[in-house]
């Protein structure tokens, strides 16, 4: 199969397919003369060869190829084919044993238009016309998609830490993993003085835009109090206070603030409605850091408290979002806290970063890489 110069002028790059050689020289010629260039294929095989090799703005094919001279059935199926390949190159479909079910079932299947033969110049011209300048529009538009995306990812990673601090006595890792280009997850490790360390953890109702906007309001108030040292009670209380001005219907965020006193080995720590982190005792025991806050952005009077906590050397405290235990196979099973703490005890390593990475190996073997919901961990290891 012979492809058109590249230095002609184009005003798109088309595949056409047609197991019919006569056929294939008339739509050369016809689209040549109207600045295309033309990439021909002779079956579905060089057809689904070509796409995956080249990039097209439409593609022009039969429906009835030589092992289905009459039904359709074979080029029904390359349509699925394509369509399982690329959601958005519009295929144009011709066939000459048309029906209006054959029609119907191959725009079901995902084709853009079409046409049947013997053709009308004019018309298939128009149509070709029409989805090229579609396929050019979309494209665009997610290009700029793309681009405005990468950057609100970037913006985004800069809100959160780019390194953990030194905490004497303890070792820190912690990571996030957004469904989307951008994500509702939010967390920090930030060294107060000498001796404080704040960590916190949030996770806002909602993916995307609207969670990432929010989290970048939560960030944006929390930093000032967190360099105040003000207690974890007080800080939920300012942090809902504000939130609850600006938080949308029907939204909230949950968040656990608490703050390590490395000299006394002490957590002073407040929960505001999220998933309980979990502290593996050295000696076997378990203790959830559970509290009674409500979630941030809906009560503007609720009362917060915080706890305190001794941790001991060897203990590991586990801070997640909901997308971790939550994170599903497709049986539906959840990963679950239960597992994810068995898995803390069973490996064997002294590093908080190699314990984060192996947790969030063994979350997503669990779901098959395919998460529902944004997943952040961070680990907290009191040196032996």
């Amino acid at each position: 199969m012979s492809a058109v110069s590249a230095t002609q002028p184009a005003t798109g790059r088309l595949l056409v397919a047609d197991d019919q050689p006569h056929v294939l020289t008339a739509l050369e010629m016809l689209l040549d003369g109207q600045g295309y260039q033309t990439y021909l294929a002779s079956s579905p095989r060089s057809v689904l060869e070509a796409l995956q090799t080249h990039t097209f703005d439409a593609v022009l094919m039969d429906l009835n190829y030589t092992r289905d001279t009459t039904g359709g059935g074979e080029g029904l199926a390359l349509v699925s084919r394509i369509r399982s390949l690329d959601q958005t190159i519009p295929l144009v479909v011709m066939t000459a044993w048309s029906s209006v079910g054959l029609a119907v079932e191959a725009m079901r299947r995902g084709a853009s238009d079409f046409i049947q033969k013997p053709w009308n110049n004019a018309d298939l011209l128009e149509k070709v016309r029409e989805q090229v300048e579609r396929c050019h529009v979309l494209r665009s538009s997610q290009h700029r998609q793309q681009e405005e995306s990468s950057e609100a990812s970037e913006i985004q990673k800069g809100l959160l830490p780019s390194s953990m601090p030194h905490i004497p006595g303890y070792d820190i890792s912690a990571t996030t993993r957004p469904v989307h280009f951008i994500g509702g997850d939010y967390y920090n490790v930030a060294r107060i003085n000498d001796t404080h360390t704040a960590l916190c953890i949030a996770d806002v109702a909602g993916k995307g835009v609207a969670g990432a906007l929010l989290m970048a309001n939560l960030q944006a108030a929390l930093r000032p109090l967190v360099r105040d040292h003000v207690q974890p009670r007080e800080l939920c209380s300012r942090l809902n206070r504000h939130l609850c001005d600006i938080m949308p219907a029907n939204k909230f965020i949950s968040f656990f603030y608490g703050v390590l006193d490395s000299s006394k080995n002490l957590l002073t720590y407040c929960n505001a409605g999220h998933n309980p982190p979990l502290l593996a005792r050295f000696d076997g025991s378990t203790t959830e850091l559970t509290g009674s806050g409500a979630i941030l952005g809906q009560f503007p009077n609720w009362h917060y408290e915080q706890t305190d906590v001794g941790m001991d050397r060897g203990d590991i405290l586990l801070l997640f979002t909901d997308g971790v235990p939550e994170a599903e196979r497709p049986d539906g099973e959840a990963f679950g806290e239960r597992r994810l703490l068995q898995h803390a005890r069973e490996i064997q390593t002294s590093d908080a970063t190699a314990l984060q990475q192996a947790l969030m190996e063994k979350v997503s073997e669990h779901c098959g890489n395919e998460f529902q919901d944004d997943a952040t961990m961070i680990v907290l290891r009191a040196k032996r």
